[in-house]
């Protein structure tokens, strides 16, 4: 993400390509009511202004510079002058000759309301390309607060913030802006969703970046986007649960962000021990079919637990007659769960819907978060998405589990 983020700061934001200007030339109209230039910088503002319209900008320049050397220029003289000069010098490519003269027009009487906006927006952008982060984000939340910023604005102050180092600043500001689209219906652009996973990432808030990730895979469900927020859930599983570690790994498996071999194997093994020879089956078949054991000596090890995996689903098989018929008879929940399991593994996933309902109505089992999670899972591979969705709510209670039941509910928004 960061040099995903890095290179999108290349692209910087694009300058305004003209100002626009009042008529300067209402300067010198004999009209009592408009401000009139004195008659020392009348000539040379009027041979500017020529110049200007003749594209002659450094010509036009060395006219302005004799009305700045004036010893006395009213506050109109100022106005026209630093207008016009501010003009030329964007034209020329001096930057910080601009911003000089803009900042010496912006809070003039003379400047019109009307032009405000552009010259408030076109500050922001200037002093962002000379680097003067400060006063980019200072100009661009006066845009902001005015109700006058555009799409660019809002960037340009985003990495305005982060570029500075400020992250905290960056995250609230850019925050703030996203919620705002998607209060208003509209889908937040992934750059800014970037941006904010950026900061999180820089500030070490691993509930914001969690959180950054999720909003991520919400509005763009990439594959590279899924792995990342697969990948922190591996990171952070508890090393001790197995059972946790396996559901990560069917979230992982589902959304088809399992890369390696050895992955494809931790899994299997899992899925075996918790009773599920059947998933197993199904997941090294998977890994061979992409070609995830690179070497011979790791194909021929999968070979084998593959072979194993299916002798015991064929005995796992024969054994589900008895299995049920010990569920049906059980005071508490726990053997329909565990046939639910066998028939979700199997991919009889109605069967299995059945069995983990009643294992839930049954009650007394030792995990019923995990049994309402692996029921949304059964519901939605079964195509039913509201179900499932409604599954998915009511896991309540274990942390990572929650997590893992919202992630699926994402993921049953975007099958």
């Amino acid at each position: 993400m960061p040099s995903r983020f890095a290179r999108a700061l290349l692209i910087g934001v694009a300058l305004v390509g003209s100002i626009q200007l009042a008529a300067v030339g209402s300067a010198f109209a004999a009209d009592e009511k408009k401000p009139t230039v004195s008659r020392e910088a009348a000539k040379p503002l009027k041979a500017a202004q020529d110049d200007i319209q003749a594209k002659k900008y450094q010509d036009a320049l060395t006219e302005l510079h004799k009305v700045e050397a004036l010893p006395k220029k009213t506050p109109y003289d100022e106005y026209a002058l630093y207008k016009l000069m501010g003009f030329c010098q964007l034209k020329t490519g001096d930057q910080a000759g601009a911003i000089k003269s803009f900042e010496a027009i912006i809070s003039s009487q003379y400047l019109e309301q009307s032009e405000i906006p552009q010259f408030t927006k076109t500050l922001a952008q200037l002093n962002y390309q000379t680097k003067n982060y400060d006063k980019a984000i200072e100009y661009g939340q006066k845009a902001v607060k005015g109700g006058y910023a555009d799409e660019e604005i809002y960037t340009l102050v985003s990495q305005a913030y982060y570029i500075k180092g400020d992250y905290k600043g960056a995250l609230k500001f850019t925050e703030s802006a996203v919620d705002m689209e998607i209060k208003e219906g509209k889908t937040p652009k992934e750059a800014p969703l970037s941006l904010i996973l950026s900061s999180c990432t820089k500030l070490n808030d691993n509930d914001c970046t969690t959180r950054a990730m999720e909003r991520m895979v919400t509005y763009y469900p990439k594959q590279e986007y899924w792995e990342n927020l697969v990948f922190t859930l591996l990171q952070n599983k508890d090393a001790n649960n197995d059972k946790m570690l396996l559901d990560i790994y069917r979230l992982a498996s589902e959304v088809d962000v399992l890369k390696h071999g050895d992955q494809y194997t931790e899994m299997a093994q899992l899925a075996i021990e918790a009773g599920s020879p059947g998933e197993a089956v199904q997941v090294l078949n998977k890994g061979f079919a992409k070609n995830a054991f690179a070497e011979q000596r790791e194909k021929e090890k999968n070979q084998r637990l593959l072979e194993s995996a299916k002798k015991q689903a064929a005995q796992d098989q024969a054994a589900l007659t008895k299995l049920e018929q010990e569920a049906e008879k059980a005071q508490s929940g726990d053997k329909e769960v565990a046939l639910g399991v066998a028939y979700l593994g199997y991919q009889q996933y109605d069967k299995a819907t059945d069995a983990l309902k009643k294992g839930l109505m049954k009650g007394g089992l030792k995990n019923e978060t995990e049994t309402r999670l692996l029921l949304g899972i059964a519901q939605l591979k079964a195509g039913h998405k509201d179900e499932a969705s409604q599954s998915f709510k009511q896991v309540k209670g274990d942390k990572t589990l929650e997590r893992l039941a919202n992630l699926w509910t994402l993921h049953a928004k975007q099958a």
